[in-house]
């Protein structure tokens, strides 16, 4: 029987980008389905986030994400650019957001025709594996090529149906803290979330104790 979960997803979120590859790696080696639900990121959500935040919590942060993709082997890298435009200094949020709102409708297309999973996989490593300007040169493109997508369908519907696109995306959130929590990553199995990329363990006990099998 081929189990299912939803993964709450955001490209922004390195910790996101460390569990997506092992999520995928399972759906490969296991008879299981992960859905993709990208959402936008905190920096979106809620601008002031990284004002409010003590002070210690990036530099922490900075330090823990790359010790976890160490201790995985997992390539990491500062994204150039970061996906959210935004002043170090001050850790203000510009209005104007161009590259998380493309990089995260092209997700939500390839969520609507089963794909997700794998364009975040390969889009996340771009963006945090070390890419420079995995905005540009074709570099998304080659990430929805490897999800099997059409690359001219895919960005046609990201320019032409931004509106519904984002709609979904902004459905995917209430969806996860529907499900009991509210930020990324998280998956949710049979209705239960599991936060945080040091979770997978745990998640594939859960899912063993609901018949998980190899394929």
């Amino acid at each position: 029987m081929t189990l299912t979960a939803e993964l709450y997803f955001s490209f922004r979120s390195p910790y996101s980008y460390l569990s997506v590859g092992r999520y995928r790696a399972m759906t490969e080696e296991f008879d299981l389905k992960i859905a993709l639900r990208p959402v936008y990121p905190l920096a979106i959500r809620q601008p002031d986030f990284f004002e409010r935040n003590h002070p210690n919590w990036l530099g922490y942060t900075m330090r823990d994400m790359i010790r976890v993709a160490q201790f995985h082997d997992i390539p990491f890298g500062a994204p150039r650019p970061d996906p959210i435009i935004q002043d170090m200094a001050t850790r203000q949020i510009a209005d104007d957001q161009p590259y998380i709102r493309r990089v995260t409708r092209m997700g939500q297309a390839a969520a609507r025709r089963g794909a997700g999973l794998v364009f975040a996989a390969e889009a996340g490593r771009l963006i945090w594996g070390g890419q420079e300007n995995w905005h540009e040169g074709g570099h998304l493109d080659r990430a929805l090529e490897a999800a099997g997508l059409g690359v001219e369908e895919i960005i046609a519907e990201v320019q032409g149906d931004a509106k519904t696109l984002d709609a979904e995306i902004a459905a995917n959130q209430e969806a996860l803290e529907a499900a009991g929590h509210w930020g990324v990553p998280t998956l949710v199995f049979d209705g239960e979330p599991f936060f945080g990329q040091d979770r997978i363990e745990m998640v594939k006990w859960r899912m063993e104790q609901k018949g998980l099998e190899k394929r």
